[in-house]
């Protein structure tokens, strides 16, 4: 279909069951009227703006409201702004502001979030579906015919913030065009059909969730299965009880659900395909062997422009290989050569760092919609024809592209340059580790010291000697790879899309209440970090005049 306004008008009328919620359920048909009422509802009392279309900034948690919202936006024309409630009210107001957005819809359990109008809205341009005033306000417009005109593909279907995970979130234009084929591209990858269940416990603000799944349903006519929010100890109840046969999923979203013991129905249930982005291997092979299905990890971003799906030939820990004929290489940041290929030791160690580079898509930078008011951010990613990631990557000789973290996750240790995620994936094969992120604190003297915050599994207990032993008989573990400090937290913190949030940790680095493990020299020997540790290293700092470098955050 050319826009997406048209994929939402292609299921009114239909009568199968479009759409479940906590016991509740509409056909795609009532979802489209429901879509259709509220069109009609912002049309009358919204006026547009001039030279733009309006934006209706959405703060709900997954409920129906939100998928009606999104219909009603592709219906009236208007942006779609999906509002990430993890983050606090004042980076909201900037938010709300930044994308211009003339109305809010919220709840209850958020409208905390834009009391106060910091964000400069006022209180009649803020909808609580949980109050008698949002009926009150659609009631005149109920049983509202379809509009008649259509929305062009270059307009703007919605506003979707990026993660945060590498700085402040940016608002990636997603247009009416581009968005109606993904969807009809992503059908074929998802394999969803008339009659699958896709449950949806990612957060509707976030492309992943509108994209590979309640866009793909509405498309093919399935049945979306809808949570308010991602929950590891519901999932496999949520999974049985709808009888789902697709999820998607971000993060650390699966080594989560692994985390819970086991359900008996599990190995028989309906799940057929788990689709998503940012699981490790184990946990693929794991999540595969519980659930009795597939699951298929892919790089893409929210920006489009590219992504690399894994093939049948694709090596453990390789991405894949780009889809379609886009043009990928890993090129180096400063001089934008093409990085050489990657070499590996018979550990599958990569021996040649320089071979790590930004992933790059090469002659499609016209294919990026851009990001709504802010040229900064777009003059990062936009370099003459070519589209820059901000990810980094290598390349080996047969093509095959590695994730190697992101743009700030470059580290420099005693004069050699390496990148994270590398490290992650052997600290991340720790027994009892469930999360392990790896991030660069500053050297008292030069360069960069390896910090990683673990998360252990439910009931496990973080074994310093075991955790050194186990480093040591892995000859991968790269002898400059090795954490300096280990900092040990009851949860790591994630970004609204369920993606590490490295920030908060590296702001704090050892300054934590948490408990901190420090190596001892350059042996395999780790210990618990005291107030007397901490001056000494305070001191180390003060000796080579990089006082200013110290980590000036505390956080629990």
């Amino acid at each position: 279909m050319d826009t997406f306004a048209e994929v939402v008008r292609s299921r009114a009328g239909d009568d199968k069951i479009g759409l479940r919620f906590q016991g509740n359920a509409w056909t795609w048909g009532e979802v489209v009227s429901e879509s259709a009422d509220r069109a009609a509802a912002l049309t009358d009392t919204v006026p547009v703006p001039d030279e733009r279309q309006v934006h209706i900034g959405v703060l709900l948690e997954n409920v129906p409201d939100f998928v009606f919202w999104i219909g009603a936006g592709a219906l009236a024309g208007a942006v779609v702004v999906g509002i990430n409630a993890s983050r606090s009210a004042s980076e909201l107001a900037h938010d709300i502001g930044h994308a211009d957005v003339d109305v809010i819809v919220t709840e209850d359990r958020l409208a905390h979030l834009v009391d106060g109008g910091e964000h400069g809205l006022p209180a009649d341009r803020i909808l609580n579906i949980d109050q008698a005033s949002y009926e009150t306000f659609l009631a005149p417009y109920r049983g509202s015919a379809l509009p008649q005109e259509l929305p062009a593909a270059e307009d703007i279907a919605m506003l979707l913030f990026s993660s945060g995970s590498t700085g402040a979130p940016k608002a990636v234009v997603v247009g009416q065009g581009r968005l109606g084929r993904l969807i009809e591209t992503l059908v074929q990858r998802t394999r969803m059909r008339r009659d699958s269940v896709a449950y949806l416990c990612m957060p509707l603000f976030h492309g992943n969730a509108v994209m590979l799944n309640l866009g793909t349903a509405m498309q093919e006519g399935a049945t979306v299965a809808l949570t308010r929010k991602f929950s590891a100890s519901r999932f496999a109840d949520d999974v049985h009880h709808y009888g789902a046969t697709f999820v998607n999923y971000v993060g650390r979203a699966l080594s989560y659900v692994l985390s819970r013991p086991e359900d008996p129905r599990d190995r028989a249930s309906t799940l057929e395909l788990a689709f998503g982005t940012e699981a490790s291997e184990s946990d693929v092979a794991r999540f595969t062997e519980r659930f009795g299905c597939e699951v298929i990890e892919g790089y893409g971003m929210s920006e489009g422009v590219l992504r690399i799906n894994r093939t049948p030939e694709t090596p453990t820990g390789s991405l894949g290989l780009p889809a379609g004929e886009t043009d990928v290489r890993i090129l180096e940041e400063a001089t934008g050569e093409e990085c050489p290929r990657a070499g590996f030791d018979a550990s599958g160690r990569l021996t040649n760092p320089e071979a790590v580079g930004q992933i790059v898509a090469v002659g499609v930078a016209d294919t990026f919609e851009g990001y709504y008011k802010n040229p900064g951010a777009l003059a990062d990613r936009v370099r003459g024809n070519d589209f820059w990631t901000g990810d980094l990557g290598y390349r080996d000789a047969d093509g095959f592209f590695y994730f190697a973290g992101r743009g700030s996750d470059w580290l420099r240790v005693d004069s050699e340059n390496f990148a994270a995620a590398p490290v992650e994936r052997v600290l991340q094969k720790v027994p009892g580790v469930l999360s392990a992120p790896v991030f660069g604190v500053p050297d008292p003297s030069t360069g960069d010291q390896v910090m990683c915050a673990v998360e252990l599994e439910p009931g496990a207990e973080f074994e310093p000697a075991a955790f050194g032993g186990f480093l040591a008989d892995h000859p991968e573990m790269g002898v400059k790879w090795w954490p300096r400090f280990v900092r040990v937290t009851e949860q790591i913190p994630l970004t609204g899309s369920n993606k590490v949030n490295k920030a908060p940790l590296r702001a704090a680095a050892w300054i934590t209440d948490d408990p901190v493990w420090m190596r001892v020299d350059r042996s395999q020997d780790y210990v618990l970090l005291d107030d007397a540790a901490r001056a000494r290293i305070e001191d180390e700092f003060a000796a080579h005049g990089r006082t200013a470098l110290l980590p000036a955050v505390a956080v629990s």
